[in-house]
């Protein structure tokens, strides 16, 4: 290997720990809060259609 692949080579390394440093922050940062897993949704069910639409053919 010659002295440029070498310094190449540091360089990729450090830019791929630098993006990895960042990564970890973002992901640490977003992870901080509270997960509310067990608090009580707003949301209970579905509402369900009352009754079925029926379409008929207009006569005359």
């Amino acid at each position: 290997m010659s002295t440029d692949d070498i310094a190449a080579s540091a360089a990729s390394d450090d830019l791929k720990r630098k993006f990895k440093e960042a990564l970890d922050k973002k992901n640490a940062q977003h992870r901080s809060g509270e997960a509310h897993l067990d608090g009580d949704s707003a949301v209970h069910g579905t509402h369900a259609a009352v009754t079925k639409r029926e379409f008929r053919r207009k006569s005359g």
